[in-house]
């Protein structure tokens, strides 16, 4: 491949890489600009992970054998079937060398320097590939894992040429694996808050809105817990804030263990001392059950007086329900309720009868809304 081809095959792969919005993106990503760049039929990216001492396969891409899945779940090799890789690490990058790629053949080295590569060559022969090239992807300083390309038996064997390609490949792929986990926590912060560690108003809402899509198009039962810390004011008006942020992160504690009995659901801080869990899938007695749960648990933290929690869920008779902002105004107002009367079990959108005041509320315009919510707080 002349320089010009290469030049362009780089800047594919630096490109591809950019494109991808999720990890597994990005992975396979690489993997095709690599098996492309270095004409394989073949590649594959992996990672070492240290503290279980194993090479595990990210992702799979080419002519892959019957037992390579394209993103496999459990594809691992531990590192001492490798020596290379221990060598690497230990020896050659400790003393001044380069993470070099180096070729194996399905007869043994052939290019870049010898190393343990009997595995390898089993595995080449294995799956009717003629040779390969292997590069150690180095990120952040540190072996962050391997780039892992083949050609198949008939093909022209990988040269010194190859291996010296690969070595650059490697360096873009590690530094769009970089800007991958750069995104990703920038995602994360993007949706996270930051004093519980649980999901953000933002996140709730974006999450809400795919719910109910799923409910109106397939029918997919969709729940929402709202609860209200009580006894925050006070805290922080005796004891200071540092203490009511300590009682905000032990509850947000509370709600994540009691969100984990339903499988999938979102536990989120909804900001100040509102919180909220969102349940896609289990049925409504289920969800009020766990919530039920909550304010059990949440009447025994040392601090605070217990929660107000109100819940809507799609199953109980509270009318269609169209839109996310509809259930959240349910939920919202039962919440509201229950706070009222200072209910020690939530107060659930719908089940009071044809006549139910919770879904009346949600349902009044803002105005009277308002006012009723003021009706409910003054009874306190």
């Amino acid at each position: 491949m002349g320089d010009d081809r290469r030049l362009v095959a780089v800047v594919a792969l630096a490109q591809g890489m950019a494109a991808a919005h999720t990890p597994r993106e990005s992975w396979r990503a690489a993997a095709l600009g690599a098996c492309r760049a270095l004409s394989g039929g073949f590649a594959a990216l992996s990672v070492w992970e240290r503290d279980l001492g194993r090479l595990r396969v990210l992702v799979n891409v080419g002519d892959r054998a019957a037992d390579e899945d394209e993103f496999p779940d459990g594809e691992a090799y531990p590192v001492h079937q490798f020596p290379e890789i221990t060598e690497f690490l230990h020896e050659r990058w400790v003393a001044g060398g380069e993470p070099n790629a180096w070729v194996e053949t399905a007869q043994g080295p052939a290019a870049g320097r010898p190393g343990y590569c009997h595995q390898r060559v089993a595995a080449l022969r294995r799956r009717g590939r003629g040779s390969c090239v292997v590069a150690p992807i180095v990120l952040h300083g540190r072996a962050w894992g391997e780039l892992y390309v083949a050609r198949s038996v008939g093909t022209p064997v990988f040269d010194r040429a190859d291996a010296d390609f690969a070595t650059v490949l490697a360096a873009v792929v590690a530094a769009g694996l970089a800007q991958t986990e750069r995104l990703e926590e920038a995602r994360r912060l993007a949706f996270t808050d930051a004093l519980t560690g649980l999901a953000n108003r933002r996140a709730v809402d974006v999450r809400l809105e795919e719910a109910v899509e799923r409910h109106r198009v397939e029918g997919v039962v969709v729940s929402l817990v709202v609860c209200d810390l009580n006894g925050l004011k006070r805290v922080n008006d005796t004891l200071g804030h540092a203490v009511g942020d300590r009682l905000l992160e032990r509850f947000g504690s509370v709600l994540s263990l009691c969100g984990a009995m339903l499988p999938g659901a979102l536990a989120a801080r909804l900001g100040g001392d509102e919180f909220c869990l969102l349940a896609v899938g289990p049925l409504a007695d289920e969800v009020v059950k766990v919530a039920d749960d909550l304010c059990r648990r949440a009447g025994e933290l040392e601090l605070g007086e217990g929660v107000a929690c109100g819940v809507a869920s799609t199953e109980d008779p509270i009318g269609p329900v169209s839109s996310a902002r509809r259930l959240f105004r349910l939920a919202d107002a039962a919440q509201y309720r229950a706070k009222a009367v200072r209910a020690a079990r939530p107060v659930v959108a719908g089940r009071e009868g044809p006549d139910d005041p919770v879904v009346r509320l949600a349902d009044e315009p803002s105005r009277e809304r308002t006012a009723e919510r003021r009706r409910f707080r003054g009874r306190r």
